[in-house]
């Protein structure tokens, strides 16, 4: 019998095709022909939990390691969702305000930010994805119990050692996005929770920051259209996702038929 694997797929670039951005159709086959040959499979991506599920219910897949490994999803059942350490957090947010720096903060799964004036919209504007604004001019980071995502609005020149206390990367030349960013302990928390040894992991991904999940522990692939310091550190480099990477690369392993 095939030697059970669990596979965590990245979404953009990995699975889906950066020009249409939608899903490499013999990658969404080889998905389901891995868990027909008894594999287990998952998604794992940087994406609020829900964002990701509009992915995975359109290509009926069920396990998620998503929000940057800050939520964990079983069978479609969220089993952890864990927010950005609330000290830091709050003195981040402290910091934008003492150097008039807008800000919104995401306070549990859904596109809703709230703030407590306008500056980050009047020095960034509206977020280019869907946004659920709420003007709460009485609100207290402090007070809060979660943070679960901060943008803050600030240019690459405006960038220091301050914003360094907490995981980010940039969506636009005009705001910085803050966002738990722990992908392999993601990957660690499902194969516990699964009680699976970590040595059987495969996973795939595309860029830089799939880094984080190119472990040593385990078995990492890069896709052919990948990030070049990715593919120095991957176990193997199979081909480009849009030449069915995905699939050459499980055939190859003896993973599908």
């Amino acid at each position: 019998m095939q030697e059970k694997k669990y596979f965590f797929f990245d979404i953009d670039g990995t699975l889906t095709d950066n020009r249409t951005h939608k899903i490499v159709p013999s990658a969404e086959k080889t998905l389901h022909a891995l868990e027909k040959n008894g594999h287990f499979v998952a998604i794992a991506t940087g994406r609020a939990h829900y964002k990701a599920v509009s992915f995975t219910n359109a290509i009926d897949i069920h396990n998620l390691v998503c929000a940057g490994g800050g939520c964990i999803a079983r069978n479609d059942k969220i089993m952890y969702m864990h927010a950005l350490p609330h000290d830091k957090a709050v003195s981040l947010l402290k910091e934008a305000d003492r150097r008039n720096a807008g800000w919104l903060v995401m306070l549990d799964d859904s596109d809703t930010v709230v703030m407590k004036d306008y500056r980050f919209l009047e020095q960034a504007g509206r977020r280019m994805e869907l946004t659920s604004y709420i003007y709460q001019p009485d609100f207290s980071y402090e007070a809060c119990d979660h943070i679960y995502k901060i943008y803050l609005a600030l240019s690459s020149q405006q960038e220091g050692g301050w914003i360094s206390t907490l995981g980010h990367l940039r969506m636009t030349q005009d705001y910085l996005v803050f966002q738990y960013d722990e992908k392999k302990k993601g990957i660690e928390e499902m194969m516990d929770l699964l009680h699976a040894p970590r040595k059987d992991v495969v996973v795939f991904g595309d860029d830089t920051n799939d880094l984080v999940m190119f472990d040593p522990g385990w078995f990492s692939i890069a896709m052919g259209n990948g990030n070049e310091k990715l593919k120095e550190k991957a176990d193997y480099v199979t081909a480009a996702n849009i030449d069915d990477g995905i699939e050459k690369a499980c055939r190859h392993f003896g993973w599908i038929d």
